[in-house]
């Protein structure tokens, strides 16, 4: 943690325009929006502004520790891997299940820190940013290909998710070090890559039409009250 502290926090180039000498900057809040269901986004009419290190860290602590999102997300996947037995040596039980909850929270955990970290030296935005665009299909599209390709330094350019990707293998061969020794890691790591492709997937689509649903939502609950 120390580590990553040092590395997020160092001296960098700030978010902020600079102005004369002695002339206040006007400064927009930043935008560290995290959902407890899809993760960190930028709203549709919030500027795309790059971090700042401390930026970083803060979002970090807050997808990682802070909010329900990584507890949630845990206790879906062990339920999962409870219903398929997997590993099958860990048994059905609640030992099992406890020992399965413990090894997806460590994996997630892990796996924020690398890719954390990775974005942070590489500079890529790691948030999902709302279309600025309309249209069912054209939104559906934007959600699946930031799923695979995320902002570079100046948020303008396109670069692949080279962080998310390696974290999410780096992640999944941890976890299969402390799972029964008969586990393959590489496949492990392949699980972990594809795992993040359907649950990211899933992630940018409910976070892009994210408003709508919770207008049908509360639509559906007026007309349903008394």
């Amino acid at each position: 943690m120390r580590f990553i502290a040092v590395l997020l926090l160092a001296p960098h180039g700030s978010a902020q325009a600079t102005t004369s000498p002695g002339v206040p900057t006007p400064q927009a809040a930043p935008q560290l929006n995290v959902n407890w269901l899809y993760g960190a986004y930028v709203p549709k009419d919030a500027p795309l502004d790059p971090l700042t290190r401390h930026q970083r860290f803060k979002l970090f602590l807050r997808q990682t520790f802070t909010t329900p999102g990584i507890y949630v997300k845990t206790a879906l996947f062990s339920i999962g891997d409870q219903i398929n037995n997997s590993p099958p040596s860990w048994g059905t039980g609640f030992e099992g299940y406890a020992r399965r909850v413990g090894s997806r929270q460590g994996q997630f955990v892990i796996q924020n820190t690398f890719v954390a970290l990775g974005n942070g030296i590489l500079g890529y935005e790691p948030r999902y940013n709302r279309c600025r665009c309309s249209g069912f299909w054209r939104r559906t599209g934007h959600a699946l290909a930031r799923n695979f390709i995320t902002y570079g330094r100046t948020e303008k350019t396109l670069q692949p998710q080279l962080a998310l990707y390696g974290g999410a293998f780096a992640a999944a061969v941890a976890a299969g070090t402390w799972k029964p020794k008969e586990r393959d890691l590489v496949a492990e790591g392949y699980r972990g890559v594809i795992t993040q492709v359907g649950f990211g997937i899933a992630a940018n689509w409910i976070g892009e039409f994210a408003p709508e649903i919770r207008r049908i939502v509360r639509r559906e609950k007026a007309s349903n009250a008394p």
